[in-house]
């Protein structure tokens, strides 16, 4: 009977084991679904979407999508790039702050040429109010993408088993309702 048992056994982990090899080597075959966007697969489909939203014909539409791509990597570019370490606000120096409330103008002043520059590509084949109306839908997707990113912010810092658990204000996590069950409930107050 042992014996019946362990080649039951043997055979069932050699299953699950070549089972699970498969599922593992078909897995790198496909790419996650999970996987990041380039930033330029990100512009090109905000530009599609912006080109929708404007109801571009075709070949306006194909110019803008070209152009608006080119306009966001020359964005990108301008992108402060990392200086070391940077330090919190109250140890920096004087000197410091200063130069990098210098490095900011900078930077603000770069951004604002580019976009008089991008004004002027967009004002030959756009009228100023569908370029208006870029800069509107720009600042939604910005707005967007910092509400997202503020969530995911807030979700890190509550990760781990049992975050927060017991804490009277931390939110119930099964519920979707929002309602707290070990909240206490607000006092009435007599008048």
């Amino acid at each position: 009977m042992k014996k019946v048992f362990r080649i039951l056994l043997t055979t069932i982990m050699m299953v699950a084991f070549s089972t699970a090899v498969s599922a593992q080597e078909a897995g790198t075959q496909q790419p996650s679904k999970k996987q990041r966007m380039s930033r330029e697969q990100m512009a090109e489909m905000q530009a599609k979407h912006i080109a929708r939203q404007l109801a571009l014909d075709d070949a306006t539409s194909q110019k803008f999508i070209e152009t608006y791509s080119s306009y966001q990597k020359e964005v990108w570019a301008l992108r402060p790039q990392g200086k070391g370490i940077h330090k919190k606000k109250a140890e920096m120096t004087d000197a410091e702050v200063e130069q990098a409330i210098k490095d900011q103008f900078d930077h603000s002043q770069k951004v604002l040429t580019l976009r008089q520059d991008y004004y002027k590509k967009f004002s030959k084949f756009l009228t100023p109010k569908q370029i208006q109306r870029i800069y509107e839908l720009e600042k939604q997707s910005m707005n967007r993408l910092a509400k997202r990113g503020a969530a995911n912010q807030r979700g890190k810092r509550n990760a781990g088993p049992r975050a927060n658990a017991g804490h009277p204000n931390a939110p119930d996590k099964g519920k979707r309702d929002g309602k707290n069950p070990n909240r206490p409930k607000p006092q009435k107050q007599n008048k």
